[in-house]
């Protein structure tokens, strides 16, 4: 007797592969925890990145200093380019001041251990997490490290009493600074976004002014110890808050007038409620923007 299968049984078998299909596509769902796109905002890969970045002179990274994703992402990085350089590699930090350089170098070298370098070297509240790793690395791997910026006590007598403040201070401690007079081109984009941002008008002018003229000093003098720490052929790559590398201004304007020869790339980290595409006000912020959801744990 010839039989034939009821259609059930043959829907039943189906209906089950496409739940167990549609399951399996559900949960192995893409949940980024951070995009890379060109300053267009095309999507851009990892690797790619690398491999155009490891071609500069001078990379910024422009970090959310509270951003676990962008601490990560610094790490491989510094990793990957140190590698691809082989030996031809220099990391710049903003987070070291550069009355602390000794003991950089002393750490680098050993003659310093964790706690000796911690104790003298006035490291940021999230060194441990967040900067530590990349010390550790440079250790391991026979790079040097170089602290770029000015001794926030300087940056901050200039936002209470101007560039003026510093006159005064012996040649040993300007030694730690942009050589002086600072020329501040107040026209700069990301100046005049700090003047709007503090109330640039008349009866707060001097104030605002001398704020800028604050950000100034740590911009010329992080571009000015990151040229020296150069050498011709190498790669530095510089690790700041991203303000100070944004629109290829602050630290990038003061370098050109240094340098204008050197090929510099820059790196931005910016927050964004969706990650499938960059917000039009992120556009050209660099020439890579890495974009990290807005509710992405902080470290502080």
């Amino acid at each position: 007797m010839h039989f034939t299968p009821h259609v059930s049984h043959v829907i039943r078998p189906l209906a089950l592969w496409l739940l167990v299909v549609f399951l399996a596509s559900f949960t192995t769902a893409d949940k980024p925890a951070y995009r890379l796109f060109t300053a267009i905002g095309k999507p851009a890969d990892y690797e790619k990145a690398l491999k155009e970045l490891a071609q500069a002179d001078v990379v910024f990274f422009g970090e959310q200093h509270n951003d676990p994703i962008g601490h990560w992402l610094e790490l491989q990085l510094t990793k990957d380019l140190a590698r691809l350089k082989q030996g031809q590699f220099v990391l710049g930090l903003e987070m070291l001041e550069r009355d602390v350089q000794p003991l950089v170098d002393q750490y680098s070298t050993g003659e310093l251990d964790d706690k000796a370098f911690e104790e003298q070297s006035r490291p940021w509240p999230n060194y441990a997490t967040d900067y530590k790793p990349l010390l550790q690395l440079a250790k391991q791997q026979k790079f040097r490290v170089v602290g770029t910026n000015v001794p926030r006590r300087y940056a901050s007598q200039v936002a209470k009493g101007s560039l003026t403040a510093l006159n005064t201070l012996p040649a040993e401690e300007k030694a730690w600074m942009v050589p002086l007079p600072l020329a501040v081109d107040y026209e700069l984009p990301g100046y005049k976004n700090m003047a709007k941002m503090f109330g640039g008008d008349a009866a707060h002018a001097a104030g605002v002014q001398n704020i800028i003229q604050a950000q100034a000093l740590k911009d010329a003098t992080m571009a000015h110890f990151l040229v020296q720490a150069r050498a011709e052929g190498q790669l530095l790559l510089h690790l700041n808050g991203s303000y100070h590398s944004d629109n290829h201004d602050g630290i990038v304007a003061y370098l050109r007038q240094t340098n204008p020869k050197l090929k510099v790339l820059t790196v931005s980290t910016v927050s964004q409620e969706q990650l499938d595409k960059l917000d039009k006000e992120n556009q050209q912020k660099a020439d890579f923007v890495l974009v990290v959801p807005t509710d992405m744990t902080k470290t502080y």
